[in-house]
């Protein structure tokens, strides 16, 4: 009986070409993780300026803890500015943060969206991403030279061709977001909306921090002599990103990770 399991998992392995060893992995410490982060958000919401030490004395935990958890999830000090206060009054329809009830459980349960610029050539190019916050893939890209609901959309779009639609889609208030147009996808695919308080930044840090090691990754974008080239480069960044690029959260890239679920989804139900 060992055997034939031995060799039903080794047969299993070769088909969705992943090592045999990843069968047995399961992420560590997500719910505990997730969990922490709910904390540090939520005394960011009182005390925006914290860094890990006042927060980690403010939570009574380890310092140390409370930094690598903000590491984990894109959580990184921040200042308010004048400027976040009109956004603000600028919000007519709230929704609520729904990341701070909803642990991701499973792929395509909740997405999540941002856009950020690039530049080339002295001009702003805006990359806008969404991304799976159960298997840390990125379901959709779009790029543009204007930022807007077009730019958004069409990420979503992207993502809504070749996935299933998720359960809750989270993104910050901006009006890329709050626009008719937008929003009506969401309601027609079924999706809840969940959104970042409004001057909260922290809240969506999950496609902060890929933006991060993105634009290392990508280097100097002047070094492209056409749009063309640079479009190019992007998405195989982002393929490479979600492919080969191991993620210190998974231990894998995250295809691999999302693959890896799929495999004991089949296996439970066998």
């Amino acid at each position: 009986m060992k055997q034939e399991s031995t060799s039903a998992s080794r047969v299993k392995a070769r088909l969705l070409n992943i090592s045999r060893s990843t069968l047995f992995y399961t992420k560590k410490r997500p719910e505990k993780d997730w969990k922490v982060k709910c904390e540090i958000e939520q005394v960011l919401r009182q005390h925006p300026s914290y860094g890990s030490r006042r927060i980690a004395i403010h939570l009574k935990k380890n310092r140390k803890g409370i930094q690598r958890v903000m590491q984990v999830f894109g959580i990184k000090a921040y200042r308010r500015r004048a400027r976040k206060y009109l956004v603000k009054r600028m919000v007519k329809v709230i929704y609520p943060n729904l990341l701070l009830t909803t642990f991701p459980a499973y792929p395509h349960h909740i997405w999540a969206t941002d856009f950020t610029e690039l530049w080339w050539k002295e001009k702003k190019v805006y990359l806008a991403t969404v991304i799976d916050l159960y298997t840390r893939e990125i379901v959709g890209i779009s790029l543009s030279t204007r930022k807007g609901v077009q730019l958004t959309a069409a990420a979503l779009w992207n993502a809504l061709l070749t996935h299933p639609r998720p359960l809750i889609f989270h993104s910050d208030n901006g009006s890329e977001y709050r626009a008719r147009a937008f929003i009506a996808i969401l309601k027609s695919v079924g999706s809840l909306i969940s959104r970042s308080a409004p001057g909260c930044p922290w809240e969506n840090g999950y496609q902060e921090s890929f933006y991060d090691k993105f634009k290392i990754d990508l280097g100097d974008t002047n070094r492209f002599s056409s749009f063309g080239e640079l479009i190019a480069e992007v998405y195989r960044h982002v393929w490479v990103y979600n492919h080969t690029r191991i993620h210190t959260a998974l231990k894998m890239a995250p295809a691999e990770f999302a693959k890896l679920h799929a495999l004991n989804t089949i296996h439970s139900i066998v």
